[in-house]
């Protein structure tokens, strides 16, 4: 049965729910934050765009079979009009070997009737070591 789709007031929002959703491998809420849109595309690292409903949750069932992805999302960078926002993060996770990893992910959000759904997910292998945020200082 698929997952009620929740109305959320921002991408921001919707971002928090998609990562929550990887995390916990609900494929049903997963899926229930992307835009109605036949066109929505999903490109996984290294994978062959995907483009439509079926094609994408197919993935992220492949994906989601041995359980959560773990990833944190830092350093957002977003631009954004009233009606779309674009989310550029770097993905924080755990390589296969166990070593720590990262990726680089283009979040693209459509403001909706429905709220905000998710209409690009793009995620790119990242090289060298994880960017250093400095756009916070502390001061001591």
């Amino acid at each position: 049965m698929p997952a009620k789709k929740a109305h959320y007031g921002s991408a921001a929002e919707t971002e928090a729910a998609f990562y929550d959703a990887l995390n916990r491998a609900d494929l049903e809420a997963l899926m229930a934050l992307w835009a109605d849109d036949d066109e929505i595309v999903c490109v996984h690292p290294g994978g062959p765009r995907l483009i439509g409903h079926a094609a994408i949750r197919k993935s992220w069932a492949a994906i989601l079979e041995h359980g959560g992805l773990h990833i944190l999302p830092s350093q957002l960078h977003e631009t954004h009009t009233l009606m779309s926002s674009v989310h550029v993060v770097i993905e924080g996770s755990t390589a296969a070997t166990g070593e720590p990893a990262h990726l680089v992910a283009t979040n693209v959000y459509a403001k909706t009737p429905r709220g905000w759904r998710i209409v690009l997910h793009h995620v790119s292998i990242a090289p060298g070591p994880a960017p250093v945020d400095t756009s916070t200082q502390i001061l001591h």
